[in-house]
This record gives structure tokens, sequence and C-alpha cells, in this order.
């Protein structure tokens, strides 16, 4: 019998990281603020997470309140999973910090970079059944991870109904998707977990 799946909520700043857990397999969807990977150690701390327990990490997307503490994490022993559809975002992201943001830079050469369709594999090798589904429309490389009990962590995903008419049609094929894989219960970047009907 697989191990029953956990998921806990580390997050501050107003934006929600969720340690997903299947025993002590453990991953880590998004990442943190730049600058202040010691506050997300402290959340760790607090709910009895060991930091060295978390192999792997992904980030929805990569805005800095999602992914600015990402190679911090790495320089602790977290693998950085990145999807192919994230590559090109992760140098951008820079343009948006601030010298005081005292943020480290991304090193690119030893993430584990996969296609979406690669990730039920990558994640079944870490102890979870489920997979990563690209869901555009908050930005173009903005990913989602649903797990097959239905929890599916969304990110900044723009809810249907205040999608610009620009982005509409697409922000509609993405939650379409996550319905597509089981998607049941909605895991934000920001705000309380919510049924997804």
């Amino acid at each position: 019998m697989p191990p029953t799946i956990t998921i806990v909520n580390v997050g501050y700043r107003s934006t929600n990281f969720w340690v997903v857990s299947a025993g002590r397999s453990r991953l880590l969807v998004d990442l943190g603020w730049p600058g202040m990977v010691g506050a997300l150690e402290a959340a760790l701390k607090r709910l009895d997470v060991p930091v060295a327990e978390i192999t792997h990490g992904l980030a929805t997307h990569y805005h800095i309140d999602h992914a600015g503490a990402a190679q911090d994490l790495k320089n602790r022993g977290m693998r950085l999973i990145v999807t192919e559809e994230q590559v090109a975002a992760i140098p951008l992201m820079k343009a948006h910090i601030k010298p005081a943001d005292r943020y480290t830079d991304i090193v690119l050469g030893d993430n584990l970079i996969i296609r979406c369709d690669q990730s039920r594999a990558l994640l079944a090798g870490l102890g979870f059944a489920g997979q990563i589904v690209p869901t555009p429309g908050h930005s173009d490389d903005s990913v989602s991870l649903v797990l097959d009990t239905g929890e599916a962590f969304t990110g900044d995903l723009t809810l249907p109904g205040m999608a610009t008419e620009e982005a509409a049609d697409q922000v509609r094929a993405s939650w379409q998707a996550l319905r597509a894989a089981g998607a049941r219960r909605v895991y934000p970047g920001h705000g309380q977990p919510w049924p997804l009907q």
C-alpha cells in the first residue's frame, strides 16, 4: 500500500509554499522569496519538516515570490525540477529583482529538466503518483502539479472569471487540462485550498 500523502503549507508573506510528502519523500511546490530562505527554514522547523528531507523542488512559475529562494534551497541539497516551458523564464526573473532582495542566481546547468509528459515517471521515482501539467494563463511558464488523489498545486493560475479577454481562452484551456488530469481540490499560490467543481 502506498504511503499516505500529507500536505503542509510552509508559506510566508502571503505566498503558499507546499510541502508534499509521501512518507519521508518530500517535494516542495513553490520555493520562497529571494533573500528569505531563513524564513522558509523557520517555517519548516516549526512544522517539524527537516529541510534535508526536501529532495526536490518545483516552482509553478518563475516569479520572485514563487522561485526566489530556489538556488538557496539547491545549496542546501534540494534538486530543482524544471519543465521545458520554464527554462527560458529563469533568467528573465532576475529583471524583477532589486539588490536589496539578496537574490542568489539560479545555476542552470544542474537542474533536472524534463518535458511534462515525462513527469509521471519522475514523480513515481520520488514516491508520488501524479503529473506536472502545463497551465499557461498567468504566465507562459506556469505549470501545475496534479496528484492522482486529486490535489492540484496551481501557483497563480488565473481563475477563468478573472482572466483578461486576451488570456481567457488560454486560462479556460488550462483549467480544463487540470480537470482532465483528475484535479478535485486546488492548492493555490495565495489563499486557502478550495474544491474544484
